[in-house]
């Protein structure tokens, strides 16, 4: 089983060996909409073929002299009732087909949905946002379709594939001839027509997929694009990609096109008038059974133009499949680890030879050991690609060392319940995100449970409340998504607001205060002192007044450790530090 950092409890669990059991495994839940929908398929191609058989009982007693009429009447009543019957058959088939796929589509994006939320940092840092919205949508969507209509026809056919072998031997044995060599050769076309199929539908779904990525990505960066008046090359690029999808899409209608059981059909009912006729001269067969056998070859009608297109949807949707399945297979580093240690934080953090790099490339941290003291504020400095954020993230386990450990009071980050740990540990940072919803929810997303009270406290603690209640509807107005309707300076201070509400026992300050205008800066100050007051805190920061009020300075190097101390003691003995601290102050 693939190990995640987060786990929600699910009364199901799935089979995800592969696709087939996959989709199986969630289509089994609906048992019975399945046997609906086989019942149905059965009852409706039975009853179809009662037609022809029918007919040529009608047409015996319309050649009698004088006709049967009662015969001829009773006849059509036959036809009129098994037609209505099989009309409330084939929409138990056409219900059991849509909700049960329906239903399995809505259960495999909360499954999805689950599992994307338990991926690491690492994984979503590297996975396309637009082509993991094309897997949870589009994808999803064509194993509906899958179901319905492709499987609802695809099991529908196949009844009415198997009729005419029961029902045309009953006139004569040698009638089977035509509708085995129909069956045998149409198995076999099918067989090519889905082997050639399924690359062109993986590629289909892998197209589509590259093309939502790139739209995502420029319109999360429209502003770079329309900044740089780089509208005609996006343009370009984007219908390369719009190129390559349709240029699939192509190659599918021509193996469409080349569809074999289309002329199968057409040689089938050539052969099987030729051999009722050939039957019918020599005595053994009468002319109502003629038509009748010429009536259930035509019943290989539907199959033939239905699986045209179903099994087209059937390929595709296993395509779909086989994407979602492997973004939810994809293994992440970290684990949960429910049976952790899930004591409340004092605050003391140890890191122990702590090294780190990105898939086994250069390292992005090198050996660092640092002690920090519960209560402590420390502040980590260094310019710009040092290490400074990937060293704090490594508290809460957004990344893990790949040498060294880090431990909470003693203990190996590792070795905590990761929603243990975290509960307790808030991050604020520079590019700070907020959910399209109202000004308090995104204050109060980090402990849903709070009241208006204790929301407003902690934005006045933020000094967020004054412009919060400068909104008409005050903590009631709905943000943009992002936070796009506010301020940068606005944006960090309900980050703030967020940090603060929750209580957390450490406090990671990366850069948050740097939208902030010098107005604003000595109050906000006054609230982060405050709000450090008892926890831990760890500020990445070129405030010099934030610097100079931290307990103890950490000083990073490419990666490396090359300093520790108070500011004065730092002033003294690290010409790195000194060297950063002028570059600061000359900001």
């Amino acid at each position: 089983m693939t190990i995640s950092e987060f786990v929600l409890p699910q009364k199901h669990r799935y089979d995800r060996r592969s696709p087939l059991r996959w989709i199986l495994s969630h289509a089994l839940r609906q048992w019975w909409l399945l046997l609906g929908m086989l019942l149905g398929a059965f009852g409706n191609a039975a009853l179809a073929a009662a037609v022809p058989i029918l007919v040529g009982r009608a047409f015996n007693a319309i050649l009698k002299d004088p006709p049967d009429l009662k015969l001829l009447g009773q006849t059509a009543l036959w036809i009129v009732g098994t037609q209505i019957v099989r009309g409330l058959l084939q929409l138990s088939r056409n219900f059991g087909a849509e909700m049960t796929a329906q239903r399995l589509e809505r259960n495999v994006r909360d499954e999805l949905y689950i599992s994307l939320l338990g991926k690491s940092m690492t994984f979503h840092n590297l996975q396309p946002v637009g082509d993991t919205m094309a897997r949870a949508t589009n994808d999803i969507r064509e194993i509906n379709f899958m179901f319905s209509p492709g499987l609802n026809l695809v099991i529908g056919s196949a009844n009415f594939l198997i009729m005419p072998l029961i029902v045309a031997p009953s006139y004569h044995p040698s009638l089977i001839l035509v509708p085995s060599l129909f069956m045998l050769g149409y198995v076999l076309a099918l067989w090519q027509y889905l082997g050639e199929l399924r690359p062109i539908s993986d590629a289909v779904r892998k197209a589509f997929g590259v093309m939502n990525a790139r739209l995502a990505e420029a319109i999360d960066g429209i502003e770079v694009v329309k900044g740089s008046a780089q509208e005609k090359q996006e343009v370009s690029l984007f219908s390369g990609h719009a190129r390559s999808f349709r240029d699939a899409f192509v190659r599918q209608g021509d193996v469409e096109a080349r569809f074999i059981p289309q002329l199968l059909l057409g040689l089938a009912m050539a052969g099987a008038l030729l051999h009722g006729l050939i039957l019918f001269n020599q005595g053994l067969l009468d002319l109502g059974q003629v038509v009748a056998y010429v009536g259930l070859i035509d019943l290989f009608g539907f199959p033939t133009f239905a699986s045209l297109f179903a099994y087209s949807q059937v390929s595709l949707g296993l395509a779909g499949a086989r994407r979602v399945l492997d973004l939810m297979n994809r293994k992440t580093d970290l684990d949960h680890n429910p049976s952790g240690f899930a004591g409340e934080i004092r605050g003391e953090i140890n890191f122990d030879g702590v090294s780190f790099s990105y898939d086994g490339g250069e390292k992005t941290l090198d050996g660092i050991s640092l002690e920090v003291q519960p209560g402590q504020t420390i502040a980590i400095v260094g310019q710009t690609g040092s290490g400074k954020t990937t060293l704090a993230k490594m508290i809460n386990r957004i990344h893990d060392a790949t040498e060294g450990r880090v431990l909470i009071d003693g203990v190996d980050v590792r070795d905590w319940n990761l929603q243990a740990l975290r509960r307790q540990i808030s991050i604020i940072e520079q590019d700070v995100f907020l959910f399209s919803r109202t000004i308090g929810e995104n204050i109060a997303f980090g402990r849903p449970d709070a009241t208006r009270e204790l929301i407003e406290t902690a934005a006045r603690s933020a000094q967020a409340h004054d412009f919060i209640m400068g909104f008409t509807d005050g903590y009631d107005t709905v943000v943009g998504e992002r936070g796009v309707t506010l301020s940068g300076g606005q944006r960090q201070r309900i980050a703030l607001a967020r940090a603060f509400l929750t209580d957390p026992r450490i406090l990671i300050l990366d850069d948050s205060t740097s939208a902030i205008d010098s107005e604003t800066e000595d109050e906000i100050q006054r609230a982060i002192f405050q709000a450090a007051q008892g926890r831990t805190t760890l500020i990445i920061t070129h405030r010099l007044s934030q610097i100079r009020w931290a307990d103890q300075i950490a000083v990073l190097r490419r990666g490396s450790l090359v300093a520790a101390g108070t500011h004065e003691e730092l002033m003294r003995t690290s010409e790195s530090y000194r060297r950063i601290f002028q570059w600061y102050g000359d900001e």
